[in-house]
């Protein structure tokens, strides 16, 4: 193609985009179905201005691999590690089941069970990219639906090769496949390995080397060429590119460069992926959709029926509250861009006919098309019915600038106490709450709470987090609780933040970014108790009161004393040991002091003497 025809279809595409994802967003539809929109509307069955959709979808098939490694960088080891029963359990149930269901039903229809089961193999699969994008756009990837949807389609990339290789055994022209199975498998393998140990070892010397050269449009130009190179080397072994590119952000991700990392990739995943709902759109055959229409939805209505049988029986299994059922049932039972993949390679190896090929590459198509549709109508009435919420208005984020001086996010039992001792106080305060269940509870006794996800720079600024003057981090999750603090620390340093720490680790990741003022939520209940115990034990209230306070600052100080060795469990024992021994050593040395002066055992202080006790107040301040 010319460099004159390039640009045409450049101008074309950008064009349909600008056009129709505002107006598609502008009606309440989505970024996605303005996309396919577009992609229809200048299509061969549209205006005709661009006809080969073909070499547009495997050039913006890409946008999926940064998609997926941008996925990884959000998933640490140990957290990918944590979702393996997600991953190849629940995984394996949704593809083998939905699989199982359809290659059943279309046998018993007359079908060829060759042709059925590699109808339904294809037809399993759901489409990684409209299930992340929407699982992004609606900041649903850390709650259950989302990372069980996450596992089931990690799952499904896992399956690409063993898919794809024993698609030619089922054709008639080719009973006995091909002869390179365990070399192939062997390779994979080496590869995957490859990645992983040169993931381990090499990636960021060679990163921290790039970032020293102080040129940022070449560390942009390093980032793709990993993605690039990663899913190179999984494509010629025959795996899913995308899987590389996510294993390549999970070793990332614990990595100091993991936010850099982001902010390069972000813009061409945006745009690769628009590019590519535009090519799915133009790759809609109309013809074999007006030959056969009934056919064809016959064919759509019973795969995304079976589909969602099985989903919705795993959906009761699983962890998924019942009010994100309808999102983990709509993005899964969608067809997927990898079904086209199954089709075509099934139709050159003569497993199945043209026209079959094409009636299944329409079904899948048609099905992404009304997976926003979907849920769309699920926003408006399903989830509300699962919510037990017929008649209630639906929640929305946050949309109008606020001005107060604080703002808490989340609104939990921790957060709920600080922000009553400041409204308390005449202290206004904007909250930001992300679960819809507690934000509708905590409404109903009249605080005004909204409801948005703070890990959104977006919603932070319409907060007013430019202007106020205390961030209160009391979000339950550690992993966002982290993520907030870093987008605060970067783009709002006026900022001062108060935050929670649910441990000590929690603490140590909060007081790494610069934060002073970190409180662990449960250390001051337990002293409080601990005073409890000693005044039930004979201690004057003072004294108790004291002790506590006294053990409170030593505390504080070891705990700063061990962060900067966090990680060399060696060093952090015979710290705490030490301290162990110096708090008895010196609460001995006190009651000693108090014995003398007293006459009287241990720290039982007449009552009118409190000024001469150690560890008086004054003693203590």
């Amino acid at each position: 193609m010319d460099h004159g025809s390039w640009l045409t279809s450049g101008l074309v595409y950008l064009a349909a985009a600008v056009l129709a994802v505002p107006l598609a967003k502008a009606l309440g539809l989505g970024s996605i179905i303005g996309y396919l929109g577009a992609g229809i509307l200048i299509g061969p069955w549209g205006l005709g201005l661009v006809t080969d959709a073909q070499a547009m979808l495997h050039f913006a098939e890409f946008g999926v691999v940064l998609m997926l490694f941008l996925v990884g960088l959000e998933l640490e080891p140990r957290r990918l590690w944590a979702m393996r029963y997600a991953v190849f359990g629940w995984g394996s149930v949704q593809l083998v089941g939905s699989a199982a269901a359809m290659t059943g039903v279309a046998v018993l229809l007359g079908i060829d069970w060759r042709v059925a089961l590699v109808a339904a193999l294809g037809l399993a699969m759901s489409s990684t990219a409209i299930g992340l994008n929407v699982l992004a756009e609606r900041n649903l990837m850390a709650t259950s639906s989302g990372q069980s949807v996450l596992g089931v389609m990690l799952l499904q990339d896992v399956a690409a090769i063993p898919i794809l290789a024993f698609v030619p055994l089922l054709a008639a022209a080719a009973p006995h496949g091909g002869g390179d199975g365990w070399w192939g498998a062997a390779k994979a393998a080496a590869v995957v390995a490859s990645i992983v140990l040169g993931g381990r070892l090499l990636l960021r010397p060679a990163l921290r080397w790039i970032a020293r050269s102080d040129t940022p449009e070449i560390f942009t130009a390093a980032s793709l060429l990993l993605v690039v190179a990663t899913a190179a080397l999984m494509q010629w072994v025959g795996l899913s590119m995308a899987l590389g590119a996510f294993l390549a952000g999970v070793l990332l991700a614990e990595s100091e460069y993991r936010r850099q990392l982001e902010t390069d990739i972000e813009p061409f995943k945006g745009l690769l992926l628009g590019l590519f709902f535009i090519a799915v759109g133009m790759g809609i055959d109309f013809a074999v959709v007006l030959a056969q229409p009934l056919a064809i939805a016959g064919l759509v209505a019973g795969f995304l029926l079976l589909k969602a049988v099985v989903l919705w029986a795993m959906g009761r299994a699983m962890p998924v509250p019942a009010a994100e059922r309808p999102a983990f049932l709509i993005l899964l039972m969608q067809g997927g861009e990898f079904g086209f993949v199954v089709f075509q390679a099934a139709a050159g190896a003569g497993a199945i006919d043209a026209p079959t090929s094409s009636r299944l590459t329409a079904a899948v198509a048609i099905s992404m098309l009304l997976t926003p549709l979907v849920l769309l109508l699920s926003d408006r009435y399903w989830a509300r019915r699962l919510a037990g919420r017929p008649h209630g208005p639906a929640l929305e984020e946050l949309n109008e600038p606020q001005e107060a001086p604080v703002i808490i996010a989340g609104f939990g039992r921790y957060g709920q106490i600080v922000g009553r001792l400041l409204y308390a106080n005449g202290i206004a305060a904007t909250v930001l709450e992300h679960d819809a269940e507690q934000v509708e509870g905590v409404r109903r006794f009249g605080w005004p709470v909204f409801y948005g996800d703070a890990t959104r720079l977006d919603l932070l600024r319409t907060a007013g987090a430019a202007r106020a003057r205390v961030l209160v981090l009391a979000i339950d999750d550690v992993d966002q609780s982290i993520e907030v603090a870093r987008l605060a620390r970067e783009h709002f340093p006026q900022l001062a933040i108060v935050a929670r720490a649910r441990n000590v680790t929690h603490y140590y990741e909060l007081r790494n970014l610069g934060i002073e003022w970190v409180e662990r939520e449960t250390l001051d209940s337990a002293l409080m108790s601990a005073r409890s115990v000693l005044e039930r034990l004979g201690f004057q209230p003072h004294q108790a009161r004291t002790m506590a306070w006294r053990f409170r600052r030593h505390n504080l100080e070891l705990v700063e004393a061990m962060r900067p060795h966090h990680g060399d469990e060696a060093k952090l024992i015979a710290i705490a040991k030490q301290g162990r021994q110096q708090l008895e050593e010196q609460f001995a040395r006190e009651r000693e002091a108090a014995r003398r002066r007293t006459g009287r055992a241990g720290w039982a202080v007449p009552a009118g003497n409190e000024a001469d006790a150690p560890g008086s107040e004054a003693d203590a301040s």
